[in-house]
C-alpha cells in the first residue's frame, strides 16, 4: 500500500472552494479545480513514490494488478476514478459503447485523424461507462424523459414557434418520436435556433413566476440560455430527465446516456477511457452524426441508487466490468472494513481520519492497493468517517 499524488484538472466549470477544501489548499484556490483524478490515466497519472502508476503497472502488471486483472486488461487499470466539483454545467455528452469505440477509432485511424485534433471523436478503442455518487446535493440532466411527461412540459411553455414540435412528439410519444424530435432541434440552422430558444426562454420565466408544475426544469433551461445563448443544446436539455441526487445517492449512465452535470460534489468512476460525443452546451467540437450513431433513444426515470448496504459498506453494483464502486460510512455501532486480498484498489478518505494496517488516511488523502499486498482492515477514528473503494468490475 503506498500513498497516492493526485493531479488536479483545472477546467473552468470547476469549483474553486470543494477540491481544494478536500485537499486542505487554501481556500478559494486561485482557479476553477474541476476533477481530482485517481488512478493511471495515461494523460494524468497519480503517482505513487514519485513514480507515475502507468509506469508502476507497466513494471510489474501481474504484481500490481493481480494475473487475472492483467490478462483480462492487458496490463492495464480498467478504471478511473475522480473528485468531481461543478460549479457549472458540463457540456451534454453521450459515450459510445464497446463496439461503437472499437469501430470508431479503427475509423478515424484509417481517416488519419490526429488522436488529439479538437474534431477526433475516439482518441481510444474502449467505451466509457461512468456511475456518479453524489458527496453534496447533486443536480444533473440524464437520459430522456417519459416522452408524456415531456409533452407535458412542452405544452405548458408552448409558443407559436414551438407548436409544431410539441405535436411531433405528441403525436409520436416514444423512441422514434424523441429521435425525430432530437435530430430535428439538433440540426435547425442558426437562425431558427435564434428565434426558437428566446421564445422558450421567455415562457420558462412566466412558468417559474407562477410556480408552476415545471418550475425545476424551466430554471434549469433559463440558467442554460444564459450560459450558451444561441445553443441547440438548450432545446435538447427540455427532453432530458431533471435529477437531484443527495448525498449517497448514485446513477449509472451506460452507453447511449444523453447527460450533463450541473452543480455540485460527487465520486465518479468510469472506464478508463477519453470518448466523448457532445451534443451541445458546449464550443468544443460536436458531431451531430456520429452523436446519433451513438444515442440510446429509450426512456424512463434514471434509476437511483445508495448501493448494496453490508455494515459500513456500501456497493453500487452495475454492468460494467471495468469498475466497481464502494462507499464505506461508518456509524457509531458498525465494524471495521477488512478489503481481501487479490485485487487492486484506489482508497479515498473523504471525511474523518481512517486506520488502514499501519497507514493513517486523513480527509482527501489516498492510497494504492495492489493486489499482491495482503488483507487491509480500515479502522475509523470516528464515527461519520467516509471513504470510497474502486475497484475492477467482477
Amino acid at each position: 500500500m503506498q500513498l497516492l499524488d493526485n493531479p488536479v484538472r483545472p477546467y473552468a466549470w470547476g469549483s474553486r472552494t470543494a477540491i481544494a477544501g478536500l485537499l486542505g489548499t487554501p481556500v478559494p484556490a486561485p482557479h476553477p479545480q474541476a476533477e481530482l483524478w485517481l488512478g493511471a490515466h495515461p494523460g494524468d497519472p497519480s503517482r505513487v513514490g514519485g513514480e507515475s502508476l502507468v509506469d508502476v503497472l507497466t513494471a510489474d502488471p501481474v504484481g500490481q494488478l493481480g494475473e487475472s486483472v492483467a490478462a483480462r486488461w492487458d496490463g492495464r487499470l480498467p478504471f478511473l476514478l475522480k473528485v468531481l466539483a461543478a460549479e457549472e454545467p458540463l457540456s451534454l455528452q453521450a459515450h459510445p459503447s464497446a463496439e461503437q469505440a472499437a469501430e470508431g477509432y479503427a475509423r478515424e485511424e484509417a481517416r488519419g485523424i490526429a488522436r488529439d485534433a479538437s474534431n477526433r471523436n475516439y482518441p481510444d478503442p474502449t467505451p466509457k461507462p461512468e456511475l456518479l455518487c453524489a458527496l453534496t446535493e447533486f443536480h444533473a440532466l440524464a437520459g430522456f424523459r417519459d416522452p408524456h411527461q415531456t409533452v407535458a412540459l412542452l405544452r405548458a411553455v408552448s409558443t407559436p414557434g414551438l407548436a409544431p414540435y410539441v405535436e411531433l412528439i405528441a403525436g409520436q410519444p416514444n423512441r422514434e418520436g424523441l429521435r425525430a424530435l432530437f435530430t430535428t432541434w439538433i440540426t435547425l440552422p442558426q437562425p431558427a435556433i435564434d428565434q426558437l430558444v428566446p421564445e422558450l426562454l421567455d415562457e420558462c420565466v412566466l412558468h417559474v413566476k407562477e410556480h408552476g408544475q415545471f418550475e425545476l426544469e424551466c430554471r434549469t433551461l433559463l440558467e442554460l440560455g444564459e450560459s450558451y445563448p444561441g445553443d441547440a443544446g438548450v432545446l435538447a436539455a427540455a427532453l432530458l430527465n431533471r435529477i437531484v441526487l443527495e448525498p449517497g445517492e448514485a446513477i449509472y449512465l451506460p452507453a447511449g446516456n444523453l447527460h450533463s452535470y450541473l452543480r455540485g460534489t460527487g465520486v465518479e468512476v468510469l472506464a478508463n477511457s477519453d470518448n466523448v460525443l457532445r451534443g451541445g452546451l458546449t464550443p468544443k467540437h460536436v458531431d451531430v452524426p456520429e452523436l446519433l450513431r451513438v444515442l440510446d433513444f429509450g426512456y424512463g426515470d434514471m434509476a437511483v441508487t445508495t448501493g448494496e448496504a453490508a455494515g459500513a459498506r456500501h456497493v453500487y453494483r452495475t454492468p460494467a466490468p471495468e469498475f466497481e464502486l464502494s462507499r464505506l460510512e461508518w456509524t457509531d455501532d458498525e465494524a471495521p472494513v477488512t478489503l481481501a486480498a487479490g485485487i487492486p484498489r484506489i482508497l479515498v478518505a473523504i471525511d474523518g481520519e481512517l486506520s488502514c494496517g499501519d497507514t493513517t488516511l486523513g480527509r482527501g488523502q489516498s492510497v494504492w492497493i495492489p493486489a499482491g499486498d495482503p488483507d487491509v482492515v480500515l479502522t475509523p477514528a470516528s464515527p461519520g468517517t467516509r471513504a470510497f473503494v474502486a475497484t475492477p468490475g467482477v
